[in-house]
């Protein structure tokens, strides 16, 4: 699916690529809304509904993965609570090999990801995924997240990269579709992003199952 010989540079997304983003769902969809709710005496489901439905206003938005905004919004210290529920933090299948074998075929690896500056740094940490890339670009350092179209010129102008040379995994349609735009060569969206959940359907673009599909020779067993 991939033509290796035309890509010089790898752009992988975290949460959802690189990681299961089953710890984020637990987190944003349980965890948060029960301690958030038990504190002004309301039921998970309605302290979900009122944060999804603030979610949904910033979504778009650097504050919509701002962990100081939620944490100021809520009166809560959201980077806090994210740590109770560090063990379920994991990488997705096959990631060291097919990060090892980039490096190996001499393709840059840079993690781009909207994440706030604490939560990145909380699951490098937890996880040693840095050891396996080249950079790390965090789009609240760039003033725009990945689906704003301005993100992509200050990430060219940050990294150099070539876009028609340039590959993009991640699991959000509406990033995937901004740096299509943008002019990004070829791009693959994570067909499963959490394990738990039923995988995306997303027509218009190249589905990554596993990264097996993209490398066998590389991932599959033996």
């Amino acid at each position: 699916m991939i033509d290796w010989s035309a890509i010089d540079t790898v752009l992988l997304d975290m949460d959802g690529t690189l990681l299961d983003l089953h710890y984020d769902n637990a987190f944003w969809f349980e965890h948060l809304p029960r301690t958030w709710g038990a504190r002004r005496g309301l039921d998970v489901q309605a302290a979900r509904e009122l944060i999804h439905a603030e979610a949904e206003r910033r979504r778009g938005t650097l504050d919509f993965y701002c962990m100081t905004y939620w944490s100021e919004l809520l009166e809560l210290d959201v980077a806090a609570l994210n740590a109770e529920l560090a063990h379920l933090i994991g990488l997705r299948p096959q990631v060291p090999e097919f990060l090892a074998w980039l490096q190996m075929a001499g393709k840059r690896r840079v993690l781009v990801t909207n994440s706030h500056r604490s939560g990145l740094d909380f699951k490098l940490a937890r996880t040693g995924l840095d050891a396996w890339l080249d950079a790390i670009v965090c789009a609240h350092d760039l003033n725009a997240p990945k689906e704003d179209p301005a993100f992509w010129p200050r990430l060219r102008a940050q990294l150099g990269f070539d876009p028609p040379h340039t590959l993009l995994v991640d699991d959000n349609a509406h990033v995937l579709r901004a740096a299509r735009d943008f002019g990004i060569g070829q791009l693959l969206a994570v067909a499963q992003p959490d394990s738990k959940a039923e995988p995306q359907h997303l027509p218009d673009l190249p589905m990554l199952h596993s990264f097996a599909q993209v490398l066998p020779q590389v991932c599959e067993p033996g």
